[in-house]
């Protein structure tokens, strides 16, 4: 009877398995990171309602949808994997159907699978499972420092170096970058979804623990503590540095936002900054004695309100104490002037020289002039040195060149007044009356 009862379980087990399944998710609440996908039947339409729940069929179809990713496990082995939107077809499945693919080689393979299974009572001895992962944005993960964390202050400007400790309260969001590590390292094979309570406390544990690290990179940007709310790229970027060896390359989790509510540094370190940034102030002697005077002014007012030893004594006791000093606020003024005078000037980008007025010449004493004489000396203009230009590139007034000796070409020709000797800048074109003399040009001042 067992062996009748083992041959009857194992053919009626695998030809109730010969459908094709239909395996879904619906979505993904924002509190579940895994969950194991569901094969579709209607009690009322489908006659695939004796199938083994870890059984998928060869040629089943998953559906996948946007911010899911789909593995299929088989013997607990990742087998396969699609993190792409739409319809996938298993068609590598180990377990045959002859609704899918050639029909003489499933037979052959369906008849294989009865006698494997024959020979462990009729029951599959196989496990096959479908789980989606949720690899959305997972936000709304609030994270506060239970205690003061260690914060390097750095300002160049004031030669400011020194650790306070300040404490931050926020949010931030992680995403699902690598789900087959997730599932190795992680989840394994769960039953029916695995939540993110399961492992949100570890990870904020470990992200308490990464600030400090994360924040002595950030001090080494010069970002200081009170500006982090709007650098927060660059925390997400310093944590997810920090923690890659074990959210990344562990769990296959990455930090995707970070956001800052509050930065809140001790009374003390508060007041000690603000103290030396003041300090450092007073270095510049323009504002130690803007400072001076300041304190001087009110010591006045207070002083001509004394009643109890009169105004004359207060007025006296604080000139005792100025002389004390050993420093006024005109020496403090007048230093400030020396260092701004041997400051060196910033040297200004030279301009393209300005192109030269048409009319202006330069006198052989250096002035540049625009009229006919020098205005520092009285020198008279110099005769322009216009003419006719060689074929060699030499300029010329006679009718030879004084480079090559050739002859002046014709139809070129230069005038000069002939009763004062008067030339015009350009010789070729004359005005109709000297300007000196005022004759007539005409033929006879051809040259």
């Amino acid at each position: 009877m067992g062996l009748i009862k083992a041959i009857t379980g194992a053919a009626g087990g695998v030809l109730a398995d010969q459908w094709r399944e239909y395996i879904y998710c619906e979505s993904i609440d924002a509190d579940i990171l895994v969950v194991k996908g569901s094969k579709r039947t209607s009690s009322k339409r489908s006659t695939n309602t004796k199938a083994e729940d870890n059984i998928i069929s060869n040629g089943s179809i998953v559906a996948v949808n946007e911010g899911q990713c789909m593995i299929i496990v088989e013997q607990g082995k990742v087998v396969d994997l699609c993190a792409e939107a739409g319809e996938f077809v298993y068609d590598t499945s180990t377990e045959p159907s002859i609704f899918f693919g050639n029909l003489g080689e499933n037979l052959k393979n369906t008849f294989s699978t009865i006698g494997k299974r024959f020979t462990f009572g009729g029951d599959t001895a196989k496990d096959q499972r479908v789980y989606f992962f949720n690899t959305k944005e997972i936000m709304g993960n609030k994270y506060g420092t239970p205690n003061p964390v260690p914060f390097r202050v750095v300002d160049n400007n004031i030669g400011l170096d020194i650790d306070i400790a300040i404490r931050c309260h926020g949010e931030y969001s992680y995403k699902i970058v690598d789900p087959m590590l997730f599932y190795t390292n992680v989840c394994g094979n769960v039953t029916e979804e695995y939540e993110r309570s399961n492992i949100d406390g570890q990870l904020k544990s470990e992200l308490m623990t990464a600030l400090q690290p994360a924040f002595a990179k950030i001090s080494t940007m010069g970002i200081r503590y009170s500006a982090l709310p709007g650098h927060t790229m660059e925390m997400a970027d310093a944590l997810n540095e920090v923690l890659s060896e074990k959210w990344t390359k562990l769990r296959g989790i990455a930090i995707a936002s970070m956001g800052v509510s509050s930065v809140k540094a001790s009374d003390e370190d508060e007041a000690l900054i603000k103290e030396l940034q003041k300090n450092a102030v007073l270095r510049n002697p323009n504002m130690a004695a803007a400072t001076l005077v300041g304190a001087q002014a009110q010591a006045m007012q207070d002083a001509a309100k004394n009643e109890s030893t009169g105004p004359m004594m207060a007025f006296a006791g604080m000139n005792m104490a100025n002389m004390a000093g050993g420093m006024n606020a005109n020496n403090l003024f007048a230093m400030g002037q020396q260092q701004q005078q041997a400051a060196p000037a910033a040297v200004p980008t030279p301009a393209a020289p300005a192109a030269p007025a048409a009319d202006e010449w330069k006198c052989a004493c250096g002035a540049v002039n625009t009229g006919k004489f020098c205005m520092d000396c009285g020198a008279k203009k110099p005769e322009a040195a216009a003419g006719w230009t060689c074929a060699c590139g030499a300029v010329n007034l006679g009718r030879f060149c004084s480079e090559c000796g050739a002859k002046k070409p014709e139809g070129v020709p230069v005038y000069k007044c002939d009763k004062c000797g008067w030339e015009p800048e350009d010789k070729s074109v004359p005005p109709k009356f000297c300007p000196e003399c005022g004759d007539i040009f005409d033929d006879n001042d051809k040259q």
